[in-house]
């Protein structure tokens, strides 16, 4: 893809249809996922090493609690920042308008496309070991009961982020967080990158209304 294509895909989201990404049809099914799979996946996945905290680990019940809810926060900054600098990369050459086409552009192009809007599973198992790696030999066992609350955290962005795009404006609590995603979407796409929560958007001046 070429940057002036990569910047007309951005003017111009289609409230329907879809996109084929890969000529192989095993790569094109790979890269599509039901929604219910990956938050499957990862609350199992959660609830799992919970236990395993508990049960196999010397921590106490209130340093669980505490990794968790250190895990669930840093989720959000983690959210924002991959948003923003990696789903959102700058088109500088045809390589990079390739890859960020690749990666989020196409969701920008096909934003009602329910099958695109999760990482596809069979590449998120290998994001969430290497993560899962890189917090254990960060932080030990603690790993058991930070990544829990990190993956629950996501897995909280991938129902709001479904939630937005699949549904009308609910009235609700996800009333606003719609709005702040479809301004994304809609009006300005360098500004609302938060989707489960405007925070850091407030904090670094990239909210708009």
């Amino acid at each position: 893809m070429q940057v002036e294509e990569y910047k007309a895909v951005h003017s111009r989201p289609k409230n329907n249809g879809t996109k084929q990404l890969f000529d192989n049809p095993i790569l094109e099914a790979l890269s599509r996922t039901h929604i219910m799979v990956p938050i499957t996946m990862w609350l199992t996945l959660s609830a799992f090493l919970g236990w395993y905290a508990f049960t196999y680990t010397d921590m106490s019940a209130g340093r669980i609690g505490g990794l968790f809810a250190t895990g669930l926060f840093i989720f959000t900054i983690f959210e924002y920042v991959l948003h923003r600098y990696l789903y959102h990369l700058a088109p500088t050459t045809p390589e990079r308008a390739k890859i960020q086409y690749t990666f989020h552009g196409v969701h920008h192009e096909y934003p009602k496309d329910k099958t695109r809007l999760a990482m596809p599973p069979a590449l998120a198992v290998i994001v969430a070991s290497f993560f899962f790696g890189l917090f254990f030999l960060m932080m030990g066992e603690a790993a058991y009961a930070f990544f829990p609350g990190f993956m629950v955290g996501y897995t909280g962005y991938l129902a709001v982020h479904f939630i937005v795009h699949a549904y009308a404006p609910p009235k609700n609590a996800f009333k606003q967080l719609w709005i702040n995603h479809s301004i994304h979407h809609y009006k300005n796409p360098e500004s609302n990158y938060g989707v489960s929560s405007p925070m850091w958007d407030y904090i670094f001046g990239s909210f708009q209304k």
